[in-house]
């Protein structure tokens, strides 16, 4: 399986920075990516499904709102997710996303995601190319 997602060195917080066949798919990683900074992604079953939608005025904006809204659930919920299933129509989201609840025997936690920042934040269409930095 190809990596998903790349770091970015930062000196204070996490970066990382995803691209995909489409924006979609950029998208999906890049919510693949936070989790997998919070914890091993890939011991987190699919087997509770949430649907999110959002809209921003632009790409950047809908970008933070999908992975703050994806925080946002992991800390209400106590949710992980490992799978991603995101549809864009001009600046409106719509995902689908599967995980479960958090379990400290078989989820070995990482990192601690604060918040999604501006800092650093790109979204590039012509190479379906996203780069975010974590607030940790």
């Amino acid at each position: 399986m190809p990596k998903r997602y790349k770091i970015i060195d930062h000196t204070a917080d996490i970066a990382i920075r995803t691209t995909g066949r489409s924006m979609n798919k950029a998208f999906e990683n890049a919510g693949y990516a936070m989790f997998d900074t919070m914890c091993d992604a890939s011991s987190v079953k699919p087997h509770t499904t949430k649907r999110i939608e959002c809209e921003a005025d632009d790409l950047e904006q809908l970008l933070v709102d999908w992975l703050s809204e994806l925080l946002f659930i992991c800390d209400v919920d106590d949710m992980l997710f490992s799978k991603f299933q995101v549809k864009i129509t001009g600046t409106k989201l719509k995902a689908k996303v599967k995980g479960e609840k958090m379990d400290s025997a078989r989820h070995h936690l990482k990192t601690d995601i604060k918040a999604i920042t501006y800092h650093m934040l790109e979204v590039d269409v012509e190479t379906n190319t996203v780069q975010v930095l974590f607030d940790i």
